[in-house]
């Protein structure tokens, strides 16, 4: 009887697990075929996903329409419009200019700011009761007592009906190889006379459709949340990385069982000191799962060309870097005007720009892309606070200044969890391996109540007052500007400007890569460190929400629109971010960040190169319709590939 219960149990699980992992199944068939359509890995599905529930819940909860003409109207309009209308917007005028997948990925985040930040203003931050399901009835079922879901079977129905469809699709269609030939070349399929926007329009309107499928699926089951949502399908990549953004197949078999095995983790009740951790690793699976196919995968994932640089488009010019410099000196000057809460807001600006510029360090000048810099920051934060209450064993409680220093030397080594794989890593391949770890340590630490409970956090009695705390952490952010101004200059900074603009070249010259590599992460996971620390002194209070993986993104978006390869665009993000939040309503900052991260293509560089720009000629562009001799060639070769494909 025992076990026949525990097969029972058994099933069970697996049947309710089934639910999620057929949402991350539909996840990872949207970004693979996305993706083959595009040559992008579309980053913003989460937000995607998650403002196409918002509006479900808004046409059915609040304006009363009837559930499945609102299911239509979002999935079947919405939807692929959204996903056309960025093709259009954001990622065709990056394609013609030839970006790298660095200023591809930022364009990517900053739709995924904008549309949290969109969703914040139209509907608050408050998470919101989740959309009805379009599935009703009772359960079905199944022999044995066992009862499936019946939206858990239109999912796998629906499945099954996608993956059919794409394969005859991309096998026995016109359109199928007009897919293959640009997936292959873009370039050189559009000197073919293959209408190369056309594909990428239908790859990003079938991207969006998936992403609003799985928005709907998950929405009944969870409350929705600008952040928690886009970040829960985030963590789906895991399967679309196990498949390496090919394989629908491995797809589907990797995001349904994941959710079977996430499902029958929560069978696992240790007593003692393990629950938390275990009862974490339960519900964090997948985050799990995305670091391990991240680091597995490798530099097969990456997409990027060996040699190119992390970011292209002109850095800032002599006289726009003066009046960039102006412009922060007033910014930083003006709040020891203010009083009472405008100053309190102000104290986030200092300690922000030095997070920033660990960005700085290590995209800006090392050229690697790294969206976890929020867990540094808030391993600094929680590291002062954990020292300050006497929770280090071994250490009696130390009074902040000692605190935070040894937090910020505790911290810097653990940069080498990021750095380490980049040594063989660049690109996409990076970017989700760093994205990951600090999803972690949010997850890992500084949501667990055994890391978090009973902290003090308080400033020295010669700090206590906002106005001198804030003149501290003035010096501290020029002491950290020097530091990021000298890794810039001399020998060093020319190896790192070597490295980023073309790491086999420096290689060639005998630069040490691996070296600067590690360099670069230990130096940003320090600077990233002392502003987290500073952040959680300002505040008197760790707060885990404030080094929310979502923040990290939007902090990384923000370094690149005001400028990655300057330490001054750090402390215009950081003042812009702090300043649009405090002066006006949730969400604006985000909208703003997304807008302009959005916008790269059209603002190679970011605001700081803007000065460059105007001063600088353009070559003459070749006149419509003409290609030299060797591009004439290429294209009657390439057409006749094609015409003998076709013929077999």
């Amino acid at each position: 009887m025992a076990a026949s219960g525990s097969l029972g149990l058994t099933v069970d699980l697996a049947l309710a697990g089934l639910t999620v992992g057929s949402a991350a199944a539909l996840s990872g068939i949207g970004l693979v075929v996305c993706h083959r359509a595009t040559g992008v890995l579309n980053i913003a599905q989460g937000a995607q996903a998650m403002a196409v529930a918002y509006l479900l819940r808004d046409l059915v909860v609040v304006r009363h329409w009837p559930v499945w003409p609102a299911v239509a109207f979002c999935l079947l309009l919405v939807a692929p419009a959204l996903g056309v209308l960025l093709d259009v917007l954001v990622y065709r005028p990056l394609q013609r200019r030839g970006a790298g997948p660095a200023d591809t990925m930022v364009a990517g985040l900053g739709v995924f700011v904008l549309l949290i930040g969109a969703v914040v203003l139209l509907w608050g931050a408050a998470p919101l009761a989740g959309a009805p399901s379009p599935f009703g009835g009772a359960p079905i079922r199944l022999p044995g007592g066992h009862a499936l879901r019946p939206d858990t079977v239109a999912q796998l129905a629906a499945i099954l009906v996608l993956a059919l469809a794409v394969a005859a699709t991309t096998r026995w269609t016109r359109f199928g190889l007009h897919l293959r030939a640009v997936v292959d070349d873009r370039r050189l399929a559009g000197l073919a006379g293959v209408d190369a926007d056309r594909v990428s329009a239908a790859g990003w309107a079938f991207g969006s459709f998936t992403a609003g499928l799985v928005g709907i699926a998950l929405a009944p089951y969870l409350l929705l949340d600008p952040y928690g949502l886009p970040l829960l399908v985030m963590e789906t990549m895991a399967v679309a990385v196990a498949a390496r953004l090919r394989s629908i197949p491995v797809a589907v078999a990797t995001g349904l069982g994941l959710g079977v095995a996430q499902a029958e983790l929560t069978r696992l009740r240790p007593a003692g000191q393990l629950l938390p951790l275990v009862e974490a690793v339960q519900s964090n699976l997948f985050v799990i799962a995305l670091l391990a196919t991240a680091l597995l995968a490798g530099p097969r994932i990456s997409g990027e060309r060996a040699g190119s640089p992390a970011f292209s488009g002109p850095g800032a010019a002599d006289g726009g870097r003066g009046a960039a410099a102006a412009v922060c000196l007033v910014l930083l000057l003006l709040p020891l005007g203010f009083r009472g809460n405008d100053l309190r807001s102000a104290l986030l600006v200092p300690a922000l720009a030095l997070v920033l510029l660990s960005i700085v360090v290590v995209t800006g000048y090392g050229g690697q892309i790294s969206l976890g810099q929020a867990g540094y920051a808030g391993m600094g934060a929680l590291g002062t606070a954990l020292l300050m209450s006497g929770r280090v064993p071994g250490l009696p409680p130390l009074p902040a200044a000692p605190a935070l220093l040894l937090a910020v030397l505790a911290t810097a080594p653990l940069g080498l969890l990021t750095g380490w794989p980049a040594i063989r890593r660049r690109g996409l391949a990076l970017a989700l391996v760093t994205f990951a770890v600090g999803t972690a340590m949010s997850r890992f630490v500084f949501q667990q109540p055994y890391a978090t409970t009973g902290l003090t956090l308080d400033r020295p009695s010669f700090l206590a007052g906002d106005r001198a705390f804030y003149v501290a952490e003035l010096l501290l952010l020029g002491l950290g500007a020097a530091v990021v101004r000298g890794l810039h200059r001399g020998r060093l900074g020319r190896a790192l400007t070597a490295m980023r603009d073309h790491e086999a070249g420096a290689v060639a010259a005998g630069v040490d890569v691996p070296g600067l590599k590690l360099l670069a992460f230990v130096a940003g996971a320090a600077l990233a460190a002392l502003g987290g620390g500073l952040m959680g002194l300002a505040g008197r209070a760790f707060d885990a929400a404030s080094f929310d993986p979502v923040r990290g993104l939007l902090w990384f978006a923000a370094v690149v629109v005001a400028g990655a390869d300057s330490a001054l665009g750090a402390v215009l993000a950081a003042a812009l971010l702090i300043g649009l939040d405090a002066g006006t309503v949730a969400g604006v900052s985000a909208v703003a960040v997304g807008v302009l991260a959005a916008a790269i293509g059209r603002l190679p560089g970011g605001l700081a190169a803007l000065p460059g720009r105007r001063s600088a000629q353009a070559p003459p562009p070749l006149p419509p319709g003409r290609l030299t001799p060797a591009g004439r060639r290429v294209r009657a070769t390439i057409a006749g590939r094609i015409a003998r494909e076709e013929e077999r």
